[in-house]
């Protein structure tokens, strides 16, 4: 029953860029340049120094730029990303591609994109620079409409790439006139000092006395925006000009650096220092071993790894605190809890820091023992009323689970806990992004510790249903039979129950159902023996589906029953909502098609909350199912679309549930032969449209998205007049052939094509002609047949 996370929602343009939580100040000049180039190039790389505000340049840009890109907008954030064989893996999971294949992640991706017309910012690549070029090079000879926005240290150096250098704020020449005030106020870099000062002190204004004062400040730090940022924060404690005192002192101090470093960078890395040095003792401390953390971090993970030596447990909190205040640590609002991120640049900085006070060692390994103990927290506590919450929990510190895995494996004596950590995140790697990863740690992991013992057995049989689920029925067989045997040489009842399960869905794949049926009822025996509810739960379920592909009503719904009652006795909620959707197929399968919508809406519910994709799809395929039973073929072709989609984007349609395919095709045949060929295409591409939550509520209320109009009536957001100018842009024609082919002014033209150009987002006529292309496209589709079923 496992899942990995949905892919790009079905249809709907989609934007995955962090909301600002700051005000953009300037960069007006900039942002339109960008956007020139990223109308002439398919690939532009923002360029500068750490801390001179490229990635929020990208974002801003990228923000505006959206609709000219109605595939989606997308964040990959690479500072986490050390290990350069994550790449791909790491860009897809940041477009949230959601595969249950085998397959290479360059490949998924490359799928994914070929004929997208999407943007990516790629932010952060200079430490994995060859290897982001080799990525950008790949996707953009696969995906002709892809565009990529990237932001590093240095150009990444590939064919066609556009750059841009960015700059420092801008601030008044020193050498130039003295501007009026009002004149100082217009300049980015003074803009920023002076709005982040008014945060920080309510009443903050630029005035005649301190003028002088701010712009010298922000002189000293070349209109480094991370720069002035981390000085404001000193407002709250200093005067302007108490602070300008003390950037004096210290910048002079380390003006005789490396004549091979660019100023700004010694500047900024001053700065640092700076603002190092006014931390205190304790301050630096946990600043340092803050740095072994990766992504972001709770309070409770800090209190485990940062504290003694010279650090109280009891103090974390207030010191944590004074971080965030200084804005070393960035708060981070969640649903379930409080955490605090580093930038990159200060987590930097603080790892050198540590390696240089000789804890590096202890601090790394603290923080894999913490990580360690998680995963096997998060094991104990699955079947029961906080599952959610871990499954949650495991998502937010996925980055640091990867952390202490990869320090688990990296030394000889601790492989085994490597092998044990990846084992326990099982369910975490089935139900986020993390399947394919999760099956490469066990592979590695299994490689690396070779020992005949439980540990081996138990990681054969985890990692053996991650096969089930991408369908590597083979590899799944190999790893069960050795599991089976070091079950049986060793004694270990557990390990062979779990071989028996996975067994029976290997012979559930294969079509070998009453071999199934008997693995599973020796997979329940042996559980109930063990007290084991979870994998009693599973193989009830597993034999709920099983009777009802053979016709057994009963036997399948005693089965599902039994499974609820192991769910309810625990408090369980992913296993029940599974058991429903089992139980949903047999009712539909009886006739009582009321009573089988209710039981898949119910576990839909409960799957849309954990953003289960495969258990969302397969809800949604049974709703389908029972749209055509009462004749509602028009729904049944919505729903289909919406899932040609969903299972394409996932990677690997009816994973573990394979043989449930002909009902699918009994649908769709249903559905095709009753509404006929134009309709069924009509409603079925209607149901691709639908982003996955407009979907998802169509599922459980019946109702399409207010102002959903019929395929190919779309309303065009411009007018007539300008339709008809659109097209002859798109004809390659001039402003001025325009206009004498309209009779109109020339100004008349140009008009119109700035007014085209707003409305849809655009910065080129280039962008108006891909545009109109794609209108004509979909117009032309509704009489197209469906996309190629992936049932």
């Amino acid at each position: 029953m496992g899942a990995v996370a949905t892919g790009t929602p079905t249809g709907r343009q989609t934007v995955r860029l962090p909301a600002e939580v700051t005000s953009f100040v300037g960069r007006r000049h900039e942002a339109a340049e960008v956007k020139r180039m990223l109308s002439a190039s398919r690939l532009v790389t923002l360029t500068g120094v750490g801390g001179v505000g490229k990635t929020r340049l990208a974002l801003r840009v990228a923000d505006e730029a959206r609709r000219a890109f109605p595939d989606g907008v997308w964040l990959a954030e690479l500072a986490e990303l050390d290990n350069p064989t994550l790449l791909a893996q790491g860009v897809t999971e940041a477009l949230q591609i959601r595969d249950h294949s085998s397959r290479p992640a360059m490949d998924i991706l490359v799928d994914h994109l070929r004929d997208r017309q999407a943007l990516i910012v790629l932010d952060n690549c200079e430490h994995l620079l060859e290897d982001c070029a080799r990525l950008a090079d790949r996707l953009l000879r696969a995906a002709p409409r892809l565009r990529l926005l990237a932001t590093s240290r240095q150009a990444l150096g590939t064919a066609g790439e556009q750059s841009l250098a960015v700059p420092t704020l801008g601030l008044p020449d020193p050498d130039g006139p003295r501007p009026s005030l009002a004149a100082l106020a217009r300049w980015d870099g003074v803009r920023l000092f002076v709005e982040r000062a008014a945060a920080i002190v309510p009443g903050f204004e630029l005035s005649e006395d301190n003028r002088d004062a701010v712009e010298l400040i922000c002189r000293r730090l070349d209109g480094i925006p991370l720069g002035i940022e981390l000085a404001v924060v000193r407002l709250r404690a200093l005067s302007v000009q108490q602070l300008l005192d003390r950037l004096d002192d210290r910048f002079r101090l380390l003006t005789t650096g490396s004549r091979t470093v660019l100023p700004r960078h010694r500047t900024l890395r001053a700065l640092i220092d700076w603002s190092y040095e006014l931390c205190t003792e304790r301050e630096r401390l946990l600043w340092a071993r803050a740095s072994v953390f990766a992504g972001s971090l709770d309070l409770e993970a800090a209190e485990a790894v940062c504290s003694g030596e010279g650090i109280d447990r009891g103090e974390i909190l207030d010191l944590v605190a004074e971080l965030v205040d200084k804005s070393v640590l960035l708060r981070e609002e969640h649903p379930t809890a409080v955490r605090y991120r580093m930038l990159d640049t200060l987590r930097s900085y603080g790892r050198e820091r540590l390696a240089e006070s000789g804890e590096e060692t202890v601090r790394v390994r603290r923080h894999r023992d913490y990580y360690r103990g998680l995963a096997a927290d998060a094991r104990a506590a699955l079947f029961g009323p906080a599952q959610v919450q871990w499954f949650t929990r495991l998502h937010l510190e996925h980055a640091n689970l990867r952390t202490a895995l990869e320090n688990c494996l990296a030394e000889p004596e601790q492989t085994e806990c490597g092998l044990d950590m990846a084992a326990d995140l099982l369910y975490h790697w089935i139900t986020s992004y993390y399947l394919g990863e999760g099956r490469r740690w066990l592979d590695q992991a299994l490689a690396l510790c070779t020992e005949p013992d439980g540990s081996r057995a138990r990681a054969l049989w985890t990692n053996s249903w991650l096969a089930v689920i991408q369908s590597d029925v083979d590899a799944a067989t190999a790893m069960l039979e050795e599991s089976r045997s070091l079950g049986t040489r060793l004694g270990l009842e557990p390990v062979l129950a779990y071989a028996a399960l996975y067994s029976g869905m290997v012979a559930m794949y294969r079509g070998e159902t009453r071999s199934a049926i008997a693995l599973y009822e020796e997979a329940v025996a042996r559980h109930r023996a063990t007290g084991d509810p979870v994998g009693l739960a599973l193989a009830l379920i597993r034999l709920s589906l099983a009777h009802s592909f053979i016709g057994d009503s009963p036997g399948a719904i005693a089965h599902g029953e039994e499974s609820l009652e192991v769910c309810d006795a625990y408090g369980e909620g992913w296993h029940r909502a599974y058991t429903m959707m089992a139980l949903g197929v047999d009712v539909w399968r009886q006739g009582d098609t009321v009573r089988a919508a209710a039981l898949e809406k119910e576990s839909l519910t409960f799957n849309r909350s954990l953003d289960d994709p495969l258990g969302v799809g397969v809800n949604l395929e049974v709703l389908a199912w029972i749209a055509a039973t009462e004749q509602d073929h028009s729904r049944a072709a919505r729903l289909l679309g919406v899932l040609a989609t969903l299972w394409h984007a996932i990677g690997a349609p009816h994973s573990g549930y394979g043989h449930l395919a002909r009902y699918h095709e009994e649908c769709q045949a249903a559905a095709r032969g009753a509404l006929g060929k134009p309709a069924f295409n009509a409603a079925y591409r209607q149901g691709a449209r639908l982003s996955l939550a407009e979907a998802l509520e169509y599922a459980l209320e019946d109702e399409l998205p207010s102002g959903e109009a019929a395929v190919g009536e779309q309303p065009s957001p411009l007018t007539p007049r300008e339709s008809e100018i659109a097209q002859l842009v798109a004809q390659g024609l001039s402003n001025k052939e325009i206009a004498s082919s309209l009779v109109i002014a020339q100004r008349t033209a140009e008009g119109h094509i700035e007014h085209i150009l707003s409305k849809l987002g655009f910065t080129s006529r280039a962008q108006v002609a891909v545009w109109v292309a794609e209108q004509h496209r979909d117009t032309e589709a509704d009489d197209e047949r469906p996309p190629e079923d992936t049932a």
